[in-house]
């Protein structure tokens, strides 16, 4: 074998060695990618009893687990996850928490207990590399996600891990930490915000879940699903100019915070789809919408 046949065949075995690299590389990276984008969902997810009760509301989450792709994850934004400091839970065993006072003991006995997954927890925290998110290796899941979650995905067989909401930080804070988060949906993670667009504890109905809803609680919902249709997110943001009805549907905004996370999320180039709507004890509004 001559030197010139000698360096092309080696030249050729490089090639194809970098190729084999090159292959494996990419299907290791793309083990969590999805062609399609995964859509964004916000859940009004309203009082705990809803665990327990097969109405229109329950009815409705239950379809929209069937409507969409089985997700490689879900990561979710719940209003009852606030600290200081934002964080994700990276718990490969999370379990329900009934974080709330005696209402029923029957809500107790529901078990619902995912695989967490530590990867893609630790893959937000990367994503949004400014925002300095620290890993919690011990939370489960708290009503706002496992009410929900148990009629999207009854066999609990889609990994679940939270992002917590730091209620020390201004509304944009929010909206613009959500921002970095994008490119999870492309890694076929399901994002979903859980908390209610209106939510006023103090002037509640406990003794009916079907009462009327009060006036302002309606204008105040279709308030906000104006400024949805018009993709005017920068008025949800800046929610303080939205004047005192906005203090009336939200005494303490935690809520309300989950939105904000979805409307982060977004492409301009995404529509608005409303999933369900409605009120429950006068002024809990359940509006459900999903963005794709």
């Amino acid at each position: 074998m001559n030197r010139l046949h000698f360096l092309k065949m080696l030249a050729s075995i490089q090639l194809i060695g970098a190729s084999m690299k090159l292959e494996a590389f990419e299907n290791m990276s793309n083990n969590f990618s999805n062609t399609k984008k995964t859509p964004l969902i916000f859940i009004g997810h309203g009082h705990p009893i809803n665990a327990l009760l097969d109405n229109d509301f329950t009815q409705q989450l239950s379809k929209i687990g069937t409507s969409i792709e089985k997700p490689n994850a879900i990561m979710i934004i719940s209003a009852h996850w606030t600290t200081k400091g934002t964080f994700v839970s990276v718990n490969s065993q999370p379990k329900a928490i009934y974080d709330f006072g005696k209402i029923d003991d029957r809500l107790l006995q529901i078990k619902y207990e995912p695989k967490g997954h530590p990867q893609l927890a630790r893959e937000a925290i990367e994503a949004a590399a400014n925002y300095q998110i620290k890993e919690n290796s011990s939370m489960g899941l708290d009503h706002g996600a496992w009410t929900v979650l148990k009629y999207l995905y009854p066999k609990a067989d889609v990994p679940v891990f939270e992002l917590s909401i730091d209620d020390s930080q201004p509304s944009s804070y929010h909206f613009q930490l959500a921002n970095t988060l994008k490119k999870m949906r492309e890694k076929g993670v399901l994002i979903i915000a859980s908390g209610n667009i209106v939510h006023n504890l103090k002037v509640i109905d406990w003794n009916n879940i079907n009462s009327k809803p009060l006036d302002w609680a309606i204008e105040f919902d279709e308030l906000v699903k104006s400024k949805l249709n018009s993709k005017d997110f920068k008025s949800l943001v800046n929610y303080e100019r939205l004047g005192s009805i906005f203090q009336l549907a939200h005494p303490t905004n935690e809520h309300y915070l989950p939105m904000l996370y979805t409307l982060g999320l977004a492409d301009k180039t995404e529509e608005v789809k409303y999933l369900f709507e409605g009120f429950q004890f006068g002024n809990a509004s359940m509006r459900c919408f999903q963005i794709s």
